[in-house]
């Protein structure tokens, strides 16, 4: 499930590494696009976007609502003219062990770790489009099922 990140090259595995605030895009139950910033980080090894959140959030109860396997979602972020986006699949994860981890990410990417949190849960995405333009060259897309 990672092939798609890396065919995108380094220069966007690494943009996804920068300091940049994301959105993520869930569905409603109605089927309207829900948008609200976030912090993303990605292991493109493993083909995993996770973002950190609270539980009692809007963007979790339209994860939720979705049935099993089919929450679709997308995590975007844009500098100037560069921009990237990732499509897939969202679980919301709970176990502790998976949010400390989501925690440690997050505060390798953004240079601080947000104070502990009781209500904390992960909105894990499996990646299977990657898409963007982060150098010189054309826009591109990747798609796992296609």
């Amino acid at each position: 499930m990672s092939s798609e990140i890396h065919s995108q090259g380094g220069d966007y595995l690494e943009f996804w590494g920068e300091y940049h605030l994301c959105t993520l895009t869930t569905l409603r139950p109605d089927g309207r696009p829900h948008v609200v910033p976030v912090g993303v980080t990605v292991d493109a090894d493993a083909g995993i976007a996770r973002v950190i959140t609270r539980k009692s959030s809007r963007k979790v109860a339209n994860v939720q609502a979705a049935p099993p396997g089919q929450a679709r979602v997308a995590v975007c972020q844009v500098d100037g003219g560069r921009w990237a986006t990732l499509e897939g699949t969202a679980e919301v994860r709970t176990h502790p062990v998976a949010v400390e981890d989501a925690v440690a990410r997050y505060g390798e990417r953004y240079g601080r770790t947000p104070t502990p949190d009781p209500e904390r849960v992960v909105i894990e995405i499996t990646i299977d489009r990657a898409m963007g333009q982060v150098g010189a060259a054309k826009p591109t897309t990747t798609n796992v099922a296609a």
